[in-house]
């Protein structure tokens, strides 16, 4: 299978007119959402009506009436490529203050899979140890699964391993990249060592370790691919990630980068050269354990903050 591009944004002007462009012309199959994503969509006054009728129920309430309204939408436009064999997925997170809540986890997937009603939905849920077992019980069920918040190839192999016990179900693990390297990158100047490289490096570490397991309903999708420096083109992650069998979830800037290009497949990095690279780091003073579980935790904390800044907001509509 080829490399997938999946959009990473929603706003429901976007689905109606570039969005459907974008999937009848086959630039994009597939569409991500996170807290963070929804939050800025409904900062934006296409939501106007829609908060207007559903004054009087709760924040929450609200939020994933109008998200399951867009996820729907995001399905329905991505059916034919479903239909097609071509990914043609869609997925929502469940919120993210279950992260430590296994059964609640369970129970909201549950819930948006009952009310979105579309096969080709993936519920997203952090690959945590509630998250793991969560998604090895939502596997089992059936239910196609996007793991996110992947750092370190640990985590990899214990989610792909929770999805493999499902029964034939599509799923993705979602490996973080850009955030390294905005991390890491003061040091590894300080060192003198190579910049830009810790993001995509450990995200091939960790495809390697997917694809040896050779389970062809289960792949690596390449996220937080955006460049954080000014000094890098925008498609910098996509020229040396566009690897087979996974799927690149790209920033509408991205993409608008990329649009015209013809991609070559990137040079695809062996684990023992990626980690001739990574035993310069220990002596730099770089533990790439604590910094896999730094990236987790803001990540986490990232997203919640997201999720009761959006409640916030649709309270201070004069909501109740």
């Amino acid at each position: 299978m080829n490399t997938s591009i999946w959009v990473d944004y929603l706003d429901r002007e976007f689905l109606d007119t570039t969005f459907k462009e974008w999937v009848k012309s086959g630039l994009v199959n597939g569409l991500t959402s996170n807290p963070a994503i929804f939050a800025n969509a409904l900062k934006k006054d296409i939501y106007k009506d829609d908060f207007e009728k559903l004054k009087g129920k709760s924040p929450k309430e609200i939020y994933e009436e109008i998200a399951i309204k867009d996820i729907q939408k995001a399905c329905d436009i991505l059916e034919n490529c479903y239909d097609e064999g071509n990914d043609g997925y869609a997925s929502i997170e469940v919120d993210p203050r279950l992260i430590n809540d296994e059964k609640g986890t369970i129970d909201e997937a549950l819930r948006l899979v009952d009310k979105i009603q579309r096969d080709n939905l993936m519920i997203k849920i952090p690959a945590n140890e509630a998250g793991v077992k969560a998604i090895e019980e939502l596997a089992k069920k059936g239910i196609n699964i996007n793991a996110t918040l992947v750092f370190s190839p640990n985590q990899a192999i214990q989610v792909t391993e929770a999805m493999g016990k499902g029964a034939k179900v599509d799923g993705v693990i979602s490996v973080f990249v850009s955030r390294f390297d905005r991390k890491l990158n003061p040091l590894l100047k300080e060192k003198n060592l190579a910049c830009d490289r810790i993001g995509f490096f450990n995200a091939i570490k960790i495809y390697n370790q997917i694809e040896e397991l050779k389970m062809p309903n289960i792949r690596t999708l390449f996220a937080s691919t955006g460049v954080k420096q000014d000094y890098l083109s925008k498609d910098y992650y996509v020229e040396n990630l566009y690897l087979p069998h996974s799927v690149l979830t790209l920033p509408l800037d991205v993409i608008e980068a990329i649009k015209n290009k013809e991609i070559d497949e990137s040079f695809h990095f062996q684990t023992k050269h990626i980690d001739g690279f990574f035993s310069f780091l220990t002596p730099a003073g770089i533990n790439m354990q604590k910094i896999y579980q730094d990236l987790f935790n803001e990540g986490v904390e990232a997203f919640e903050e997201a999720f009761e800044s959006m409640l916030d907001s649709i309270k201070a509509k004069n909501v109740k």
